[in-house]
């Protein structure tokens, strides 16, 4: 996955360069917005820098589906059209910067994006460590209705069984479950 990658015209490509991707990192520079999402499409990026407006378009698609896709994502633009254009593109979080530009604004806008970013990857990991949690009660609640309905037993004691079976076989909770869904399948066809 490329570090950043950078929208912009080529005369501030070195300086974009300098004030984005750090000593070491590299940077990929595109002229069009086109070519930009080609490289997104090849590599990737963990940060678009666009600066708008580019010769094939302002930049607020990229930007935008740059940000779909989990970037971080920084649009310059000329400073008058930074307030209106931040109030229309945060709900998409992407972090808007008007020109011209200090170090110390730059600076700042990638701390926080590298910020946020940490914050949503965090989210993300508790979302599927969730949802697999979610996913294992959903089948070890099908099992108990399953064994509740043809092996006439309570709740508790179908919960029991398929603990013991789990622990028996030395497998999970949610794969004993999953084999007496099988097997129950099995003998209703």
């Amino acid at each position: 996955m490329a570090g950043v990658l950078i929208a912009s015209d080529r005369q501030y490509h070195d300086t974009l360069r300098t004030l984005f991707a750090g000593p070491g990192q590299g940077a990929v520079c595109c002229t069009s917005a086109g070519e930009a999402r080609r490289a997104m499409g090849q590599n990737g990026c963990e940060l678009l820098v666009v600066n708008a407006p580019l010769p094939d378009e302002f930049g607020r698609d990229l930007a935008v589906q740059a940000a779909d896709s989990g970037a971080g994502v920084i649009l310059l633009c000329p400073g008058p059209q930074a307030d209106r254009l931040a109030a229309g593109l945060e709900k998409y979080g992407v972090f808007v910067l008007g020109r011209p530009l200090s170090r110390q604004q730059a600076a700042f806008a990638l701390r926080l994006i590298r910020t946020s970013q940490q914050r949503v990857r965090a989210l993300m990991a508790q979302n599927q460590r969730l949802a697999k949690r979610l996913d294992e009660a959903r089948v070890i609640s099908r099992a108990k209705c399953v064994l509740a309905r043809y092996a006439d037993l309570s709740e508790e004691e179908a919960h029991r069984l398929i603990e013991k079976r789990a622990m028996d076989a030395r497998i999970t909770s949610r794969e004993a479950a999953l084999e007496i869904l099988q097997n129950y399948e099995d003998r209703a066809l």
